[in-house]
């Protein structure tokens, strides 16, 4: 059977999008996700995601890691599947929908002349402070480090995976930001699990990396612009007692390109 996918891409975490509201897609078939997204012998992506119809909401985002196993929530690809529906004519400007994590609004914003998807997060209320690390779970688990000496030239990838794969994490994994902030402009690196390699952008991460930077005061506003390996983004937020909420994620979400996959 041929499958119509969609590519997509939010400062370079790149997706493959299917429209699923017919429920064609055996969820099941971790092997084949994994085919399309393997850069070499498929498709090529950091996820895969179905768009399926939900009761109650404008639709449901369901999201596999490139490894073809179901995964967290994915903040990038929560904002490139809403570009998805709103193009494909299931939503508007703004929306509501299911991901893993539970609800999340979006909606279609101009920055700088260009145009954004502002994806609200789900609250933290629970964050870790460690001696050199932050921890908290943003939608998926994430440790977040400072680097201020090397980051551009660090070696992430083995750096990372001493933490992923350590005795805490290494069964059920966590996702690694090594981080920098400057001007009140925050960059960051991320390894993430499932991927297993480092990524160009993570949402969750991004989440994750101006939440630690404000929590350990090293800046002052709500609101942190962001540069990625794979371009810009922005997070908005409030302070609520140790935790946050109101947490919004906002960057592009780009087409790529359509095409046929042989199931």
């Amino acid at each position: 059977m041929e499958i119509t996918f969609y590519k997509y891409q939010g400062a370079g975490n790149d997706f493959v999008i299917i429209d699923d509201r017919a429920e064609e897609f055996d969820r099941s078939n971790t092997a084949l996700v994994a085919k399309i997204c393997n850069r070499r012998f498929g498709v090529g992506a950091d996820g895969l995601m179905l768009l399926r119809n939900k009761e109650g909401f404008d639709f449901e985002m369901v999201y596999y890691n490139s490894d073809g196993n179901e995964g967290s929530m994915c903040g990038n690809g929560g904002r490139c599947i809403v570009s998805f529906a709103k193009t494909i004519g299931v939503v508007g400007d703004k929306c509501c929908f299911l991901a893993v994590d539970g609800p999340h609004e979006a909606e279609m914003i101009d920055y700088d002349g260009n145009s954004w998807v502002s994806l609200k997060m789900i609250d933290v209320p629970d964050i870790e402070k460690g001696i050199g690390y932050v921890y908290m779970n943003t939608g998926s688990p994430h440790y977040v480090t400072f680097n201020s000496n090397n980051l551009d030239n660090m070696d992430l990838v083995d750096q990372a995976r001493e933490i992923r794969y350590n005795g805490r994490f290494s069964k059920e994994g966590t996702n690694v930001n090594f981080i920098d902030i400057y001007d009140d402009v925050l960059k960051i690196r991320t390894y993430e699990r499932g991927v297993e390699d480092e990524t160009l952008a993570c949402g969750t991460g991004v989440t994750a990396a101006v939440l630690t930077a404000h929590i350990t005061g090293n800046f002052n506003g709500n609101e942190l612009l962001v540069k990625a390996k794979g371009g810009d983004l922005k997070v908005l937020f409030e302070r609520v007692g140790n935790g946050y909420e109101n947490v919004w994620l906002q960057g592009p979400a780009e087409f790529v390109f359509k095409g046929l996959v042989n199931e």
